[in-house]
């Protein structure tokens, strides 16, 4: 098991060599710096705490410049642990776990904080029923009764459904595939949707329940700089060769004559 932390930057769509198109999550992944190795006879358990997203020093505290101090690295803005025996013990404090610790085609869980909806009704809340929408209808989107179906009608008990804030929830959503890898660019694409809004911290990991029918992902067209090139070379060859295929207008000196004559 592996795992690593990066930002959410949004959604959008990838072509694959095979004509199929892939809805996908781009996540930049920079560099996790090891900043604490917890152990099994210090800590109690086994982890590595690693630091995203460089911080300026008169923007952190005590602990976060002790921790850069060690790392020798610059502060940084979020710090979370790492679960895995893929990573744990290869990695020391003050080393980069980078995003090609993932490959394309691996099947990952990825955790991240939900939206929030602010105050809402119960029916949004709790997706309940509707009354009719008739005019003569009083009940649309009510409560509905709050008593019980006892004695003890003068309260109302723990845990009735009611109308109230709509919190942020964390979430993982299970065995989606990594479509592709950046290196350069410092990327993951991985195909479907994530909890979370953008510009979010979320976590990559492996999955932990195996699908039935495994996902294979074709490879991603490449959209570099060599095949724009590439194209445009031999658009211009195919231009060339369809004018020199053209035959050229010959010159008739009988209308040069008449003009002359004029």
């Amino acid at each position: 098991m592996k795992s690593i932390i990066g930002r959410k930057i949004g959604m959008t769509s990838v072509f694959a060599e095979d004509g199929s198109t892939y809805p996908v999550t781009v996540v930049e992944v920079l560099p996790n710096v090891v900043t604490q190795v917890k152990t099994l006879e210090k800590d109690g358990y086994e982890a590595l705490q690693v630091g995203y997203e460089d911080k300026k020093e008169a923007r952190a505290n005590k602990a976060e410049l002790g921790l850069a101090k060690k790392a020798n690295t610059a502060p940084k803005y979020f710090y979370r642990e790492l679960e895995g025996d893929e990573i744990y013990g290869k990695y020391e404090v003050g080393s980069q776990i980078e995003c090609t610790l993932f490959q394309a085609g691996d099947m990952v869980d990825v955790t991240g904080l939900s939206k929030g909806h602010g105050y809402t009704g119960t029916i949004k809340r709790y997706h309940g029923r509707i009354g009719p929408k008739g005019h003569g209808s009083g009940y649309h989107r009510q409560i509905g009764s709050l008593a019980t179906n006892g004695r003890c009608n003068n309260r109302v008990h723990a845990g009735k459904k009611m109308s109230g804030q709509w919190r942020p929830q964390v979430r993982t959503v299970l065995n989606l595939p990594i479509v592709a890898v950046d290196a350069e660019k410092n990327c993951i694409l991985i195909r479907g949707s994530v909890a979370g809004a953008k510009y979010s911290i979320i976590k990559i990991k492996s999955t932990v329940r195996t699908a039935k029918k495994p996902f294979e992902v074709s490879p991603v067209v490449d959209y570099t700089k060599e095949t724009v090139a590439e194209v445009e070379r031999k658009a211009a060859e195919a231009a060339a060769a369809k004018a020199a295929a053209q035959p050229q207008k010959a010159l008739n000196p009988m209308k040069n004559s008449k003009k002359m004559g004029k």
